[in-house]
C-alpha cells in the first residue's frame, strides 16, 4: 500500500473509531436552520420549525421568539421563559434540537490530497472531514484551524501521529465551517546526497535533526565530504554559516542538531574521493579481465 494510502486510511479508520464525541461547545442556530421544540408532558406543543431570516421562529401559545446566534440549549431557556411571562405553563421543560442546517458544506481547504467542498447533514469529527479530503498531504502542517461559520471562532486541532492523542480531545466540524491546513516548515539538504530537496518538519514533535533529514534525503553518498557540511541559516542580522561534522555525529562523539524552517543543510562533493573511486572501479574491473595474446 503506498504511503498517501496508508495516511488516508488512518484517517478513515480514527473517523469511525470515534462516533460522537461529548461536545464541549455547541453550534449556534442561525437564519435557515430547522429545529425541533419539545416540550416534556405536553406533547401538543412539539414543534418542527424554521428559523427567519431575522433569527425569530413561530411558537404555539408564544408567538415570535428570537433564538438566532444562542446554543440549543440557550434557546430552550429563552422559550421556556416565554412560556411562563405568557402564563402558558408554570415550570416547563423544553429542549432544542437542531434537525438541518441551512448551510449543508463544509471548505476543506490547504495542503490535502483533494481539498473541496464536502457535503455534510450534521457535524463530523475533525478526522472524519480530512477523510473525506483524502487525508493529509506529506507537507501538511499538523496544526489545523477550523473556522466557525456562524460565530467566525477559530479553533485549533493538532495531527498527531500517535492514535491515542489523535482521537482525544478531536475538534467537530458543523456544516458551513471552514477547515485551514497550512503547508509545513520546511528545510532544504543540498548537495552530495541521495535525493537532494526540501523536506517538511512534520514530525509528532514538530523538530527534525540533522540525522533525520539526511535519512530523509536517502543519506550522504560515499563521494561526499562529512566533515565539512555547512548549516546555512537566515538570522535577524543576515544569513550564517554553521560547520557541522556529520561525520561525528552520526558516530555518536558529537550530539545532532535540531533544525528551524527554512534551514539549508550543504554536503560538499569531493572529487578526490570521486577520483579516487573511479580509478578504483576501473581498477577492478581491469582485473578481472581476461588478456588474450595471438602469435
Amino acid at each position: 500500500m503506498r504511503k498517501h494510502q496508508k495516511i488516508a486510511a488512518f484517517f478513515l479508520l480514527s473517523a469511525l473509531a470515534v462516533p460522537c464525541f461529548a461536545q464541549q461547545e455547541s453550534l449556534l442556530i442561525g437564519p435557515g436552520d430547522l429545529i425541533q421544540v419539545d416540550v416534556m408532558e405536553a406533547p401538543e406543543m412539539e414543534q418542527q420549525v424554521r428559523v427567519t431570516d431575522d433569527g425569530s421562529v413561530s411558537l404555539a401559545y408564544i408567538g415570535s421568539t428570537h433564538i438566532a446566534g444562542q446554543t440549543p440549549a440557550t434557546a430552550a431557556a429563552t422559550i421556556q421563559t416565554a412560556l411562563i411571562e405568557k402564563k402558558v405553563m408554570h415550570r416547563p421543560q423544553v429542549t432544542v434540537r437542531m434537525l438541518e442546517y441551512a448551510t449543508q458544506d463544509v471548505s476543506v481547504l490547504g495542503q490535502v490530497r483533494t481539498p473541496g467542498t464536502y457535503s455534510i447533514t450534521t457535524p463530523q469529527t475533525i478526522l472524519k472531514v480530512l477523510s473525506l479530503a483524502g487525508g493529509l498531504t506529506d507537507t501538511a502542517d499538523r496544526n489545523v484551524t477550523v473556522r466557525r461559520n456562524k460565530s467566525a471562532e477559530q479553533l485549533k486541532y493538532y495531527v498527531s501521529n500517535n492514535p491515542e492523542q489523535a482521537l482525544s480531545n478531536v475538534v467537530m466540524v458543523y456544516p458551513g465551517d471552514t477547515v485551514l491546513i497550512s503547508r509545513a516548515p520546511m528545510v532544504y539538504v543540498m548537495g552530495d546526497v541521495n535525493r537532494p530537496g526540501g523536506y517538511a518538519i512534520a514530525t509528532n514533535n514538530a523538530q527534525l535533526s540533522v540525522l533525520q533529514v539526511i535519512a530523509m534525503a536517502g543519506s550522504a553518498n560515499k563521494t561526499s565530504v562529512q566533515s565539512h557540511v555547512r548549516l546555512i541559516r537566515a538570522t535577524d542580522h543576515g544569513q550564517v554559516e554553521l560547520p557541522v561534522r556529520l561525520d561525528a555525529i552520526e558516530k555518536g562523539k558529537q550530539a545532532d542538531i535540531y533544525l528551524q524552517a527554512n534551514d539549508i543543510l550543504y554536503v560538499p562533493f569531493s572529487w578526490m574521493k570521486n577520483v579516487a573511486m573511479s580509478s578504483a572501479s576501473i581498477a577492478a574491473s581491469t582485473a578481472g579481465a581476461a588478456v588474450y595474446v595471438v602469435h
